[in-house]
């Protein structure tokens, strides 16, 4: 029996359809079917009960699946501990990232990993929506906070802090707020997430908190956009360190109140299983954590960030 056979039938049953598995795994709808009935015919048993419209789990599907299941993770399980034993580096990254800090920062960085380990591949997600592991086909993702899944692993890479950030442009002609309660009289530029608008600004300050109602005339759900308005001078953004690192380096953007502090995060790397932690990923974590690092010394070491951020 094959093992590529039993993963196609572990989608099918995933999915409750050929098709949809067939899609998943990049492969034609007969191919799996064929797979299917190898499985079925090794087993003298029928593993779903097929009718015209779906296709549900016989009673020796519900038996069989969950050990194949089973099964599949201690052989990949296996593989994975001779490889760390071995330090083998390869394999297929399937990596989810946002739009902004994935096509301004982390790309160029992951073309690098790339030419240092030949021997991995990578698959990219962009999208600022939510990842669900299982439906989408990653095997990690690199994202602003930590898992709130007790199911999840997760590495930290780095703080990084959110900051207000405009342009010199645009703040000489509109004036330089220096108070939260002065932001009303700005253009605000907001990202936009499940058709929520995000143009509630809240600020921290010795311990008080400011809340800011803003006023704005462009909204998007994809943050790439928001930072590419920002720089254009059309308004002020509320962004992470990291996504405007490269416009903050080269003055092109500027952190506006530096001392009223918009909410924090981390950016970690998520994994949905022990299974996805390979040799593979914790180079690729040690590599982001070098590389994020570099990044914010250069701003903390230019007065845009505070010295804290690297060594909290």
């Amino acid at each position: 029996m094959q093992i590529d056979d039993l993963k196609i039938i572990l989608k099918v049953a995933e999915f409750r359809s050929i098709t949809a598995a067939a899609i998943q795994l990049d492969m034609r709808t007969a191919t799996a079917s064929a797979a299917l009935k190898r499985v079925e015919k090794m087993l003298g048993a029928e593993l779903f009960i097929r009718t015209t419209r779906q296709l549900r789990l016989s009673s020796a599907g519900e038996r069989y699946i969950p050990q194949c299941e089973q099964a599949l993770q201690l052989l990949e399980q296996a593989r994975l501990n001779m490889q760390a034993e071995q330090d083998i580096v390869e394999g297929e990254l399937r990596l989810a990232i946002s739009s902004d800090l994935g096509r301004n920062l982390v790309i160029p960085w992951l073309d690098d990993f790339l030419a240092s380990y030949p021997n991995v591949s990578l698959k990219i997600n962009i999208s600022d929506s939510n990842i669900d592991f299982y439906r989408d086909s990653v095997d990690i993702a690199l994202r602003y906070g930590s898992p709130d899944d007790a199911n999840l692993y997760g590495f930290k890479i780095c703080n990084t802090p959110t900051i207000l950030c405009a342009t010199p442009e645009y703040l000489k002609k509109n004036s330089t707020p220096e108070h939260p309660e002065e932001l009303s009289s700005h253009n605000g530029l907001f990202y936009q997430l499940f058709d929520i608008i995000h143009d509630t600004w809240k600020f921290t300050q010795n311990g008080t908190d400011y809340k800011v109602k803003m006023n704005g005339n462009r909204a998007s759900n994809d943050g790439d956009l928001v930072k590419r308005w920002c720089v254009a001078g059309h308004g002020l953004a509320v962004k992470s360190c990291l996504d405007m690192s490269t416009e903050l380096l080269l003055g092109k953007v500027v952190n506006v109140m530096p001392e009223y502090k918009p909410s924090s995060t981390e950016l970690w790397l998520v994994c949905p299983s022990r299974q996805s932690i390979t040799p593979a990923v914790r180079l690729l974590r040690d590599y982001l954590r070098k590389k994020s690092k570099h990044i914010l010394k250069k701003m903390v070491d230019k007065n845009i960030l505070d010295t804290n951020v690297i060594t909290d």
